[in-house]
């Protein structure tokens, strides 16, 4: 699937001001390609940076084991043994073991978007195996917001969005949950 982006005026210094480039649809977001004909995007969201937490912790551990495995057979003295060999072997492991965690976090986190339009709510989430939800405002009951302690210090939490029906869904670790609510409110306020 291709798309034709027009360039912004910003790009007249390169001659480049009038011109449109194709660009392959899975270049664009989610919530770009399923944009309906006279909706705007009002207010995105995304997953808050507490998600790289874990991942970055796990992979801190296994850095810093590689590092010892790396440099303890040299602060002794450097010997030419297969158990240096060796040795040096599991550190190079355990440092690309390391890199494992974050990039599987970092890409869940840029994977998943959440916005709210002047006339639907639009949330994805997932790589590989893909959720989404999308609601039209007039079909929103309510919108709720859970945040723990630390979710309310740090600016993240999770939305619970109910639609006509009785149907809930809930999306976990979004940033500044309580906008993302106030924003579906204001949207539904508008067209009421």
């Amino acid at each position: 699937m291709l798309y034709h982006l027009p360039l912004s005026g910003g790009l007249r210094g390169l001659g480049l001001a009038n011109k449109s480039f194709c660009v392959v649809g899975w270049l664009m977001s989610y919530i770009e390609k399923n944009l309906i004909s006279g909706e705007t995007v009002v207010f995105r969201a995304r997953l808050h940076w507490i998600v790289l937490a874990k991942p970055v912790l796990i992979a801190c551990v296994f850095a810093a084991l590689g590092i010892t495995l790396l440099i303890a057979p040299f602060a002794s003295h450097p010997s030419r043994d297969s158990s240096v060999r060796y040795t040096t072997i599991a550190g190079v492991i355990c440092l690309l073991i390391a890199v494992i965690p974050v990039i599987s976090g970092t890409t869940r986190r840029s994977s998943s978007e959440f916005a709210v339009t002047n006339k639907r709510v639009i949330l994805k989430a997932g790589v590989f195996q893909v959720r989404t939800l999308e609601l039209f405002l007039n079909k929103i009951e309510s919108v709720s917001v859970d945040q723990t302690l630390w979710g309310r210090i740090l600016g993240y939490g999770s939305i619970v969005i109910h639609g006509t029906g009785g149907s809930a869904e809930p999306f976990h670790l979004i940033s500044h949950p309580l906008e993302f609510r106030h924003q579906v409110q204001q949207q539904i306020g508008s067209i009421s």
